[in-house]
């Protein structure tokens, strides 16, 4: 079985490093767990490009912790009550570097606009726009920052105040209870609920993009029977009082299995995030941006695919074709070198670029690093 993350239009995973390249469209984008060849993935959030964009779960899926039975069908989703949309919002992003557009889910986690969303909703975005679903006010957003490895991120709309902020369930929940997910379904009936049951604690998945590529490892989550949909990631579980349970996420293919990050985890890690504490995996505000994409790669350099029209890169002359032989100094082989430089600089840091450009030539420049999109 097939199972997707849950929320943010759909993005190809190709090259662009900070960047993804993706063609035009609007899409909701999920993580998906892997599946037989047979088993068609599906795509629950959404990032925009060429349809729905999943993120498949390869590998099988390692259940370490209690399980109980899977429910062999579920209820069809309902609408959302006016109870359930306190402290839910929906998310849209645009993908400036794409030209896509993305959509998901979020919770308010403070009066003064702090959401709490998945990170794979506002990966690639450089324009994040919020509704809140009870008042139907829309904010512009800004990452404050993200944890791209458990999939959370925290966002901050500009401008609010007196908002309503979800109801945290401080119990935990167990094998065999009722929770109930919501979120955006992405069309025009409105934010969807899935009544469910709990059907294991503890879980591990691999996800992955559609091709099979850009995979992730996911622990630690909550297995849930029910419908969830498209566009559910980032909203809330809900146990049987009404309280958020867990971040919705990932969910099956095929329909009837959903995952979540407990929300004793997923508020963890946005106390770190808002403390401004980074770490291997804690990433505060945007990354610099050098606006390539790098598909060859060996020893003597990592060769680029594309670049981004006015990046600095574009700005600095390189071109596709161009390989890239150094970077403030540090060799380039590969993509990940290029990520790991960028990774110790900051938006508006200089740096040099060395590469050969398309005649053979070898050329240096210095460029000001942009700031990229959401990571």
């Amino acid at each position: 079985m097939a199972i997707s993350t849950l929320g943010a239009l759909g993005i190809a995973a190709g090259g662009f490093y900070g960047v993804h390249a993706a063609s035009g469209g609007t899409t909701t984008a999920v993580r998906s767990l892997a599946a037989p060849a047979t088993d068609p993935t599906v795509v629950l959030g959404g990032r925009g490009g060429y349809g729905w964009d999943p993120r498949t779960l390869g590998g099988g899926t390692s259940t370490p912790g209690t399980t109980g039975s899977a429910a062999d069908s579920v209820a069809a989703a309902g609408q959302a009550t006016a109870a359930q949309l306190v402290g839910v919002v929906d998310i849209t992003t645009v993908l400036g570097y794409e030209g896509g557009e993305a959509a998901g889910t979020g919770m308010v986690l403070t009066a003064d606009g702090e959401v709490l969303t998945n990170n794979h909703v506002v990966e690639g975005a450089t324009s994040i726009t919020v509704t809140v679903l009870s008042t139907g006010q829309s904010y512009p957003a800004t990452v404050v920052g993200t944890d791209p490895t458990d999939d959370v991120a925290v966002l901050q709309l500009a401008g609010a105040s007196g908002l309503d902020a979800v109801a945290v369930d401080d119990d935990g929940v167990a094998v065999g209870d009722a929770v109930t997910a919501v979120g955006n379904a992405g069309d025009e009936a409105g934010t969807a609920a899935a009544a469910g049951t709990v059907t294991a604690l503890d879980q591990s998945i691999t996800a992955t993009d559609e091709s099979g590529q850009d995979a992730e490892q996911l622990t630690g989550l909550i297995g849930i029977a029910a419908d969830v949909e498209a566009g559910d990631s980032g909203g809330p579980l809900y146990d049987a009082e009404g309280e958020v349970a867990g971040m919705d996420t990932a969910a099956s293919s095929t329909g009837g299995q959903a995952y979540a990050i407990p929300i004793a985890t997923a508020l963890s890690i946005a106390d770190q995030i808002t403390s401004g504490v980074d770490d291997a995996t804690v990433h505060q505000g945007y990354p610099a941006f050098l606006g390539i994409s790098v598909q060859a790669t060996g020893a003597g350099g990592a060769t680029v695919a594309g670049v981004v029209d006015g990046g600095p890169a574009d700005q600095a002359g390189l071109a596709a074709g161009s390989v890239v032989t150094a970077i403030d100094g540090v060799p380039i082989t590969s993509a990940d070198d290029v990520s790991s430089v960028l990774a110790g600089h900051a938006p508006g840091d200089p740096v040099s670029v060395t590469w050969t450009d398309g005649s053979g030539q070898p050329r240096t420049a210095t460029v000001t690093l942009a700031t990229g999109p959401a990571d």
